[in-house]
């Protein structure tokens, strides 16, 4: 049995966050809940939030366009921009807040995700290193309630792993 614990850390000063997180699942699937649309619509938002795929290019230079839906209907769209892709082991892209047309929205952060995959015997470990152009745009984020979202996001995955057995 592994530690499931997320580890999430701040280093304002580089300008980064990283967050390491272990899942009782193989690599195969861990991999697949992260790239496949229909598993991360399941797991991505943190409840009562929810994730809807608009558009899913799992391919160097391709993106992910997605809202995350509020109880109320509310909706914010966000896209990820794929750099490069190592199966079953690192991803690399920006992520964005966009607008209808899928452009930048200027008025929140950029950010620069490495996620790398890796198997433990049966288990597997993601490390993720999010990069920020500034420690405005770092506190920003974490101001909007990333921490707190992401891990909740975490959990929601790490449950569905469980639930596949």
């Amino acid at each position: 049995m592994i530690t499931k614990e997320t580890v999430f850390t701040k280093d304002t000063e580089n300008k980064k966050i990283t967050v390491v997180r272990s899942f009782d699942a193989p690599l195969a699937d861990v991999w697949e809940a992260w790239t496949n649309p229909e598993i991360l619509d399941k797991w991505w938002a943190p409840k009562p939030y929810r994730a809807e795929t608009r558009e899913m290019n799992f391919t160097e230079g391709g993106r992910w366009i997605y809202a995350m839906i509020g109880p109320q209907g509310d909706s914010s769209l966000c896209k990820e921009e794929f750099r490069t892709i190592v199966t079953e082991e690192s991803i690399t892209n920006k992520v964005s807040f966009c607008d209808e047309a899928y452009n930048d929205n200027p008025d929140f952060p950029l950010m620069y995700w490495n996620k790398g995959f890796a198997a433990n015997g049966d288990a597997t470990t993601v490390n993720i290193e999010i990069n920020f152009d500034s420690e405005q745009d770092l506190q920003t984020i974490i101001t909007m309630g990333f921490e707190e979202g992401f891990k909740m996001g975490l959990g929601n995955l790490d449950e569905l792993l469980s639930s596949r057995d």
